[in-house]
């Protein structure tokens, strides 16, 4: 029988939301409460699936999202998500058919690029996504951290920290994140419903713990920064605390915003565990501490993956901190965006136009977007084959132009 790949109605939905449950190996039991508080937040036109007669063997949904650029800018994503394609009908071109109907529309819409979260490595690169930031967790270990333990909740720079609850961190919280995202590239936006979702004001898709939450005020009493933490409850045989925080959410705006949480969660009385959650990949908590050595590197991996789209609006929408023009041959073979581009960029802005010119440089459009966010360097793209230089010193160049100091970072995972 033909597999039929298309939208979802309402009525369909219910049986889309147990296929994915089953594609991500969770119990395939969906309740009403779940269908009713997810549905009116989803996009049933871009909610698809693979109906095999009326079963859903497959599902991709996708949304609207706005995620920072280099300087402070945005652009227009098309955020994939939910991918699931169930173990009986693999190996068929599911995927494939689903990536390129929403990559098609994408493109129609306008939308700068598309972005994901891969459960899996080896999947999206062939379809033009390269993993444009990267992220880390710490585990330190506070009793050899050689933090002043009476210093909790007294920042040294003249800030305070004050304990608060959910409803004060939905009001507070969304600023913060969006004065993040005007300082580190990759920050993907929080709509008010992954407010609700974050703190726990609705379904939750696993067991519930309610966190701790505590904000960071400036001297002035300005709000630059507040944590989300559990804890658990563990002693050892002599009574002693043996409690690890977990780190849900950390949000920092200031370097002593940043330095006065990671202090203030390293201090709290029991706790002598802290897991960071994920982390900017150059995230500074381990030189915060007096012994670096306390912080244990757990994890080091992808995190935001970017297809472009749209080659003029993404590298016209970021900042530069030099003066230089490349011609970049792009092979893209799907046909949304390859081509020769000539970049003419400065500190003052960039203009990028299609020429014939020679090219400088050779690159798949996914190794573009990684480019793009600053991630990573053109001269090691080279040496891995992944960039042609077709002009002496076109790489080292490419790497004055695009290179930050801050590495992107996405804190969110969708």
């Amino acid at each position: 029988m033909t597999v039929d790949v298309r939208a979802v109605t309402e009525s369909e939905f219910p049986d889309w939301q147990r296929a994915l449950r089953t594609g991500f190996l969770r119990p395939p039991v969906v309740s009403d409460e779940e269908v009713a508080d997810r549905l009116p937040h989803v996009d049933l036109a871009r909610t698809l699936g693979a109906f095999d007669g009326d079963r859903v063997v497959a599902t991709f949904r996708s949304f609207r999202q706005e995620v920072s650029t280099v300087g402070g800018g945005s652009l227009t994503a098309d955020a994939i998500t939910q991918v699931t394609v169930s173990p009986t009908h693999r190996r068929r071109g599911l995927l494939r058919r689903m990536m390129s109907g929403d990559l098609a529309a994408a493109k129609e819409r306008g939308d700068a690029i598309a972005t994901l979260i891969a459960a899996e490595y080896p999947i999206y690169g062939r379809y033009g996504f390269g993993p444009a930031s990267s992220c880390s967790e710490w585990s330190v270990d506070v009793r050899r951290a050689g933090l002043d333990p009476r210093r909790s909740g007294r920042p040294e720079d003249g800030g305070r920290i004050d304990l608060t609850d959910a409803d004060e961190i939905r009001k507070i919280g969304p600023e913060v994140h969006r004065r993040l995202a005007g300082v580190r590239a990759g920050v993907t936006d929080r709509s008010p419903r992954d407010w609700e979702v974050g703190t726990g004001r609705s379904v939750q898709s696993g067991p519930w713990r309610e966190p701790y939450y505590a904000v960071y005020r400036s001297e002035s009493g300005e709000v630059d920064g507040f944590v989300a933490y559990t804890s658990d409850d563990k002693w050892d045989d002599a009574k002693q605390p043996l409690n690890t925080a977990t780190v849900r959410d950390l949000i920092a705006v200031t370097p002593a915003a940043e330095r006065a949480l990671w202090h203030y969660l390293c201090s709290v009385d029991w706790i002598t565990t802290v897991r960071s959650g994920y982390r900017a990949p150059d995230d500074p908590l381990p030189l915060l501490l007096p012994d670096p050595r306390a912080a244990k590197l757990l994890t080091y991996a992808d995190m935001l993956w970017v297809r472009v789209l749209d080659v003029v609006r993404v590298l016209e929408g970021r900042t530069y901190p030099v003066t230089d023009g490349l011609v970049l041959d792009l092979r893209d073979r799907d046909g949304f965006a390859g081509g020769r581009y000539r970049l003419d960029a400065s500190p003052d802005g960039a203009s990028c136009v299609r020429t014939d010119e020679s090219a400088d440089l050779a690159l798949d459009i996914a190794e573009l977007g990684v480019l793009a966010f600053g991630d990573e360097s053109a001269v090691r793209l080279g040496r891995l084959g992944r960039v042609e230089e077709l002009t002496a010193g076109a790489a080292a160049r490419a790497d004055l132009l695009f290179r930050t100091p801050l590495r992107p970072f996405s804190p969110d995972i969708f």
